[in-house]
């Protein structure tokens, strides 16, 4: 990892710069044509702000230089109480992007051990994730694996 980077959680005051961060990223999905945007940046600051603040949602972020260059978010998903199990809460992992210019430096390694140690400090059952082709790789490397026991039923809104 490069020396001038540092990870940490972030605070509800670095909205502003996550939403950006959000709009950039998503702009790459679609190659930098995205179709008209349904919400605005400022809506995106307020909902990431309003759900840092309450905890549900968590997120650490790599600074280089005092600037924000990467992050990722970590929902943790409560279990039905039961009486013979552990009920601890499964971690989302989502919105993972590391700036063009950071990447292939350790600073997508560094954000998902800091979130990896968190989990396990928090005693979270399991990770999970939908990667992109592009980021699968760092997350195998990580140590994520296909699940054994997970099934999905894509809702199409149409």
């Amino acid at each position: 990892m490069t020396t001038d980077v540092t990870v940490r959680p972030a605070r509800p005051a670095d909205a502003r710069r996550l939403a950006e961060l959000r709009w950039t990223f998503k702009q790459e999905d679609h190659d930098g044509r995205p179709p008209a945007p349904s919400w605005s940046l400022e809506e995106a600051e307020r909902w990431i702000r309003d759900r840092l603040g309450e905890g549900h949602w968590l997120a650490w972020v790599a600074e280089t230089g005092g600037d924000v260059c990467g992050h990722v978010f970590l929902c943790a998903v409560e279990r039905m109480p039961e009486p013979f199990g552990d009920n601890t809460p499964v971690g989302y992992v989502t919105n993972f992007y590391v700036t063009p210019s950071q990447r292939n430096k350790g600073v997508g390694s560094a954000l998902l051990e800091a979130l990896k140690q968190h989990s396990r400090s928090a005693r979270f059952d399991t990770l999970i994730v939908w990667p992109s082709e592009r980021s699968s790789p760092l997350y195998r490397r990580s140590g994520f694996q296909p699940p054994e026991e997970l099934l999905e039923l894509p809702l199409d809104a149409g």
